[in-house]
Protein backbone atom coordinates (compact mmCIF):
# COMPACT_ATOMS: atom_id res chain seq x y z
CA UNK A 1 0.00 0.00 0.00
CA UNK A 2 1.38 3.41 -0.98
CA UNK A 3 1.32 6.71 0.87
CA UNK A 4 -1.65 8.08 -1.08
CA UNK A 5 -3.84 5.13 -0.18
CA UNK A 6 -2.63 4.98 3.42
CA UNK A 7 -3.34 8.69 3.86
CA UNK A 8 -6.71 8.44 2.15
CA UNK A 9 -5.91 10.97 -0.58
CA UNK A 10 -8.86 11.13 -2.94
CA UNK A 11 -9.68 13.07 -6.06
CA UNK A 12 -10.00 16.82 -5.68
CA UNK A 13 -7.91 19.16 -3.53
CA UNK A 14 -5.66 17.99 -0.69
CA UNK A 15 -3.73 20.51 1.42
CA UNK A 16 -0.47 19.70 3.21
CA UNK A 17 0.61 21.75 6.24
CA UNK A 18 3.10 21.56 9.12
CA UNK A 19 6.83 20.84 8.93
CA UNK A 20 9.31 18.04 8.57
CA UNK A 21 8.70 16.86 5.03
CA UNK A 22 5.78 18.64 3.32
CA UNK A 23 7.59 19.06 0.02
CA UNK A 24 8.85 15.49 0.07
CA UNK A 25 5.33 14.23 0.77
CA UNK A 26 3.92 16.26 -2.11
CA UNK A 27 6.44 14.70 -4.46
CA UNK A 28 5.72 11.16 -3.26
CA UNK A 29 1.97 11.65 -3.52
CA UNK A 30 2.26 13.27 -6.95
CA UNK A 31 4.24 10.36 -8.37
CA UNK A 32 1.87 7.77 -6.91
CA UNK A 33 -1.31 9.57 -7.98
CA UNK A 34 -0.03 10.23 -11.52
CA UNK A 35 -0.46 6.50 -12.11
CA UNK A 36 -4.20 6.93 -11.45
CA UNK A 37 -4.95 10.27 -13.11
CA UNK A 38 -3.70 13.78 -13.81
CA UNK A 39 -2.01 15.68 -10.97
CA UNK A 40 -1.33 19.37 -10.28
CA UNK A 41 1.06 20.41 -7.50
CA UNK A 42 0.76 24.02 -6.33
CA UNK A 43 0.90 26.31 -3.32
CA UNK A 44 -1.04 29.00 -1.50
CA UNK A 45 2.18 30.37 0.01
CA UNK A 46 5.69 29.83 -1.44
CA UNK A 47 7.55 26.79 -2.73
CA UNK A 48 10.57 26.06 -4.88
CA UNK A 49 9.49 24.40 -8.13
CA UNK A 50 10.28 20.65 -7.97
CA UNK A 51 13.28 19.85 -10.16
CA UNK A 52 11.72 16.62 -11.42
CA UNK A 53 8.35 18.07 -12.39
CA UNK A 54 7.22 20.13 -15.43
CA UNK A 55 6.20 23.71 -14.55
CA UNK A 56 3.60 26.07 -15.99
CA UNK A 57 2.13 29.39 -14.87
CA UNK A 58 -1.31 28.07 -15.83
CA UNK A 59 -2.86 24.63 -15.90
CA UNK A 60 -2.35 22.75 -19.16
CA UNK A 61 -3.05 19.19 -20.19
CA UNK A 62 -0.34 17.06 -18.58
CA UNK A 63 -0.12 13.90 -16.47
CA UNK A 64 1.87 15.73 -13.77
CA UNK A 65 2.40 19.48 -13.50
CA UNK A 66 3.55 22.12 -11.02
CA UNK A 67 1.55 25.34 -11.34
CA UNK A 68 2.39 28.69 -9.73
CA UNK A 69 3.49 32.28 -10.16
CA UNK A 70 7.29 32.76 -10.40
CA UNK A 71 8.98 35.17 -7.98
CA UNK A 72 12.36 36.94 -8.32
CA UNK A 73 13.85 34.74 -5.57
CA UNK A 74 13.23 31.60 -7.60
CA UNK A 75 10.24 30.46 -5.59
CA UNK A 76 6.67 30.08 -6.75
CA UNK A 77 3.70 31.69 -5.10
CA UNK A 78 -0.01 31.03 -5.56
CA UNK A 79 -1.17 30.57 -9.16
CA UNK A 80 -3.38 33.10 -10.93
CA UNK A 81 -6.07 30.48 -11.36
CA UNK A 82 -8.32 29.71 -8.42
CA UNK A 83 -8.13 26.34 -6.70
CA UNK A 84 -11.59 25.56 -8.06
CA UNK A 85 -10.32 26.20 -11.57
CA UNK A 86 -7.31 23.98 -10.97
CA UNK A 87 -9.56 21.25 -9.58
CA UNK A 88 -11.43 21.34 -12.88
CA UNK A 89 -8.17 20.79 -14.78
CA UNK A 90 -6.79 17.73 -12.96
CA UNK A 91 -7.99 14.68 -11.08
CA UNK A 92 -5.79 15.49 -8.06
CA UNK A 93 -4.62 18.90 -6.81
CA UNK A 94 -1.95 18.83 -4.09
CA UNK A 95 -1.37 22.12 -2.27
CA UNK A 96 1.46 23.13 0.05
CA UNK A 97 -0.46 25.46 2.33
CA UNK A 98 2.13 26.88 4.73
CA UNK A 99 5.84 27.15 5.46
CA UNK A 100 7.97 26.06 8.41
CA UNK A 101 11.44 27.48 7.68
CA UNK A 102 12.67 23.89 7.20
CA UNK A 103 11.94 23.06 10.84
CA UNK A 104 10.28 19.78 11.83
CA UNK A 105 7.47 21.18 14.02
CA UNK A 106 5.20 24.12 13.23
CA UNK A 107 2.95 26.26 15.45
CA UNK A 108 0.58 28.29 13.30
CA UNK A 109 -0.03 32.03 13.48
CA UNK A 110 -3.55 33.40 13.09
CA UNK A 111 -3.13 33.89 9.32
CA UNK A 112 -1.87 30.34 8.78
CA UNK A 113 -2.27 27.93 7.12
CA UNK A 114 -3.80 29.14 3.86
CA UNK A 115 -6.02 26.14 3.13
CA UNK A 116 -8.18 26.27 -0.01
CA UNK A 117 -11.90 26.37 0.73
CA UNK A 118 -12.50 23.38 -1.50
CA UNK A 119 -9.86 21.15 0.14
CA UNK A 120 -11.38 17.80 1.03
CA UNK A 121 -8.50 16.88 3.35
CA UNK A 122 -5.71 18.61 5.29
CA UNK A 123 -2.66 16.49 6.13
CA UNK A 124 -0.42 17.89 8.88
CA UNK A 125 3.20 16.70 8.68
CA UNK A 126 5.27 16.52 11.86
CA UNK A 127 8.98 15.70 11.74
CA UNK A 128 10.01 13.12 14.33
CA UNK A 129 13.50 14.65 14.22
CA UNK A 130 12.07 17.51 16.30
CA UNK A 131 10.58 15.39 19.06
CA UNK A 132 12.27 15.69 22.45
CA UNK A 133 14.51 18.49 21.17
CA UNK A 134 14.56 22.08 22.55
CA UNK A 135 11.67 24.03 21.10
CA UNK A 136 14.06 26.85 20.20
CA UNK A 137 15.78 24.45 17.78
CA UNK A 138 12.89 22.31 16.56
CA UNK A 139 9.82 24.54 16.30
CA UNK A 140 8.82 27.27 13.87
CA UNK A 141 7.16 29.97 16.00
CA UNK A 142 8.36 28.60 19.37
CA UNK A 143 6.62 31.38 21.28
CA UNK A 144 3.24 30.22 19.96
CA UNK A 145 4.14 26.63 20.74
CA UNK A 146 4.91 27.58 24.35
CA UNK A 147 1.72 29.60 24.70
CA UNK A 148 -0.49 26.80 23.40
CA UNK A 149 1.16 23.89 25.16
CA UNK A 150 2.53 25.33 28.40
CA UNK A 151 5.88 23.76 27.50
CA UNK A 152 8.84 26.12 27.18
CA UNK A 153 11.75 23.71 27.01
CA UNK A 154 11.31 20.54 24.96
CA UNK A 155 9.09 19.50 22.05
CA UNK A 156 8.04 16.31 23.80
CA UNK A 157 5.46 14.04 22.17
CA UNK A 158 3.01 15.13 24.87
CA UNK A 159 3.56 18.84 24.12
CA UNK A 160 3.33 18.37 20.35
CA UNK A 161 0.10 16.43 20.86
CA UNK A 162 -1.30 19.32 22.91
CA UNK A 163 -0.37 21.70 20.09
CA UNK A 164 -2.08 19.62 17.39
CA UNK A 165 -5.18 19.09 19.53
CA UNK A 166 -5.38 22.82 20.33
CA UNK A 167 -4.95 23.98 16.75
CA UNK A 168 -7.16 21.34 15.08
CA UNK A 169 -6.21 22.49 11.59
CA UNK A 170 -5.96 19.03 10.07
CA UNK A 171 -8.00 15.97 9.26
CA UNK A 172 -5.03 13.58 9.39
CA UNK A 173 -1.42 13.56 10.63
CA UNK A 174 1.74 12.12 9.08
CA UNK A 175 4.63 11.80 11.53
CA UNK A 176 7.64 11.67 9.22
CA UNK A 177 11.38 11.14 9.79
CA UNK A 178 10.89 8.08 12.01
CA UNK A 179 14.11 6.69 10.59
CA UNK A 180 15.88 5.64 13.81
CA UNK A 181 14.63 3.51 16.71
CA UNK A 182 14.57 6.56 18.99
CA UNK A 183 12.61 8.67 16.53
CA UNK A 184 10.18 5.86 15.81
CA UNK A 185 9.55 5.37 19.53
CA UNK A 186 8.83 9.09 19.98
CA UNK A 187 6.65 9.15 16.87
CA UNK A 188 4.57 6.23 18.10
CA UNK A 189 4.18 7.94 21.49
CA UNK A 190 2.86 11.06 19.74
CA UNK A 191 0.54 9.08 17.48
CA UNK A 192 -1.08 7.35 20.44
CA UNK A 193 -2.01 10.75 21.93
CA UNK A 194 -3.86 12.04 18.86
CA UNK A 195 -7.53 11.66 18.05
CA UNK A 196 -7.38 11.53 14.25
CA UNK A 197 -6.02 9.04 11.69
CA UNK A 198 -2.23 9.13 12.03
CA UNK A 199 0.57 7.52 10.03
CA UNK A 200 4.17 7.04 11.20
CA UNK A 201 6.64 6.91 8.33
CA UNK A 202 10.11 7.61 6.95
CA UNK A 203 9.47 9.32 3.62
CA UNK A 204 13.10 9.41 2.52
CA UNK A 205 13.25 5.62 2.89
CA UNK A 206 9.81 5.12 1.37
CA UNK A 207 8.68 3.33 4.53
CA UNK A 208 5.26 3.34 6.16
CA UNK A 209 5.85 2.02 9.67
CA UNK A 210 2.38 1.98 11.20
CA UNK A 211 -1.06 3.58 11.20
CA UNK A 212 -3.18 4.61 14.16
Amino acid sequence: MGFAQTLGVGRGVTAVIGGGGKTTLLGVLARELSREGTVIVTTTTHIYPPADMPFSEAAVSAPLLCVGTPQPNGKLTAPQQSMRELAGCADFVLVEADGAKRLPVKAHAAHEPVVPENASQVICVVGASGLNRPISEAVHRPELFAARTGERESATPEAVARLLLAERLHTRVLINQADTPEREQAARALARLLDCPTVVAALQKGEILCSF
